[in-house]
């Protein structure tokens, strides 16, 4: 009898994952009989769980903070999108190969719906969700993208690297579009007026469309989302697009099409 096969998300943290909930939920609908779990891996030890993992049965896994980049570095192949990002966020394991795929670029323009072609474009966060927005966005042809980072050098060098623009504060020009791309917002218990200091937004209107990558699995509204809500955005909220990429990368590891309503409803606590 074949092993159960195993997928998984590495991070670290992680318990917050709803992505074993979301890839569960998928595996029942289509009749696979795959497990997904949480995969609590600090950096150190990223290189031997990953070279572990495909004789453990896992046929793929997922990459979130703060392995995006180190991810890519482990692959034998690497996916045209995740070369040109720079950052992997998905990891198919066939043949004894680690192939390395970035689905967070495409899940977020199908998540904002939206044609952006026009748009200006600011994005907060230089780390690997950061630099998959900037890609994305530019590759979708947004008029006007801008990278800020906490850490100024880091979103000037990303902006070079990306051929897109360096914005020393948020709103330095006008924008249509706002999309965080930082891990601020995730600690529940952190102060709203907090984490919008940090991010520059505090007594800042919001743009036409706020996009937070970042949410929370007790469901609850970040900062950046209740600011947008606040001042009359449409917004677009992380379990969106996680929901989006986890479907690409399900399709990328069983070859079926993904259920993307019950994924989406397992994701919000709902029935399909």
């Amino acid at each position: 009898m074949s092993p159960r096969p195993l997928a998984g998300v590495l991070g670290h943290p992680v318990a917050h994952s709803l992505s074993p909930t979301i890839h569960n939920a998928a595996y029942r609908a289509v009749g696979l009989d795959w497990r997904y779990v949480k995969l609590p891996v600090p950096p150190e030890r990223l290189a031997e769980v990953v070279a572990a993992l495909p004789a453990s049965g896992y046929r793929g896994a997922n990459v979130t903070i703060p392995h995006k980049l180190a991810a890519l570095e482990l692959a034998n192949e690497v996916s045209a999108a995740a070369g040109e990002i720079g950052a992997a966020n998905t990891l198919t394991f066939r043949d004894g190969r680690v192939e390395a795929d970035n689905t967070d670029a495409a899940g977020l323009i199908e998540a904002i719906e939206t044609p952006v072609s026009a748009m200006r474009v600011v994005v907060l966060g230089a780390g690997g969700a950061g630099r998959a927005a900037a890609w994305a966005l530019r590759e979708a042809g947004a008029a006007e993208v801008a990278v800020w980072n906490r850490t100024g050098e880091r979103a000037a060098a990303l902006a070079r690297e990306l051929g897109v623009s360096h914005a020393p504060r948020p709103f330095d020009a006008p924008a249509d579009l706002l999309v965080n791309a930082t891990s601020v917002g995730l600690d529940a218990g952190e102060c709203a007026n907090d984490a919008l200091r940090a991010l520059s937004l505090l007594d800042r209107e919001p743009p036409e469309i706020v996009v937070d990558l970042v949410y929370r699995a007790d469901g609850g509204e970040t900062p950046v989302l209740a600011w947008g809500r606040g001042g009359g955005a449409r917004v677009v909220d992380g379990i969106e697009v996680l929901v989006r990429q986890g479907a690409r990368s399900f399709e990328l590891w069983t070859g079926k099409t993904a259920p993307l309503d019950v994924m989406r409803a397992a994701a919000r606590g709902e029935s399909a």
